[in-house]
């Protein structure tokens, strides 16, 4: 299950990351630490999501 939680968490991380660049964005943010903090919290909100899919689609 761990193996499916990192292939997993390669696109849901890419995808929150880029989630938390785009709000980070159209907060007004043009700093390049906020824009890097808010990438780098959507990459760590990527792995409680990711385990949370595995077990989901593992379970099945």
């Amino acid at each position: 299950m761990l193996r499916l939680a990192i292939i997993l968490h390669l696109f849901i991380g890419a995808t929150l990351a880029g989630v938390g660049v785009i709000v980070a964005l159209m907060a007004g943010t043009d700093m390049g630490f906020g824009l890097f903090l808010a990438a780098l919290v959507g990459f760590f909100a990527g792995f409680p999501v990711s385990w949370k899919v595995s077990q989901v689609l593992y379970a099945r």
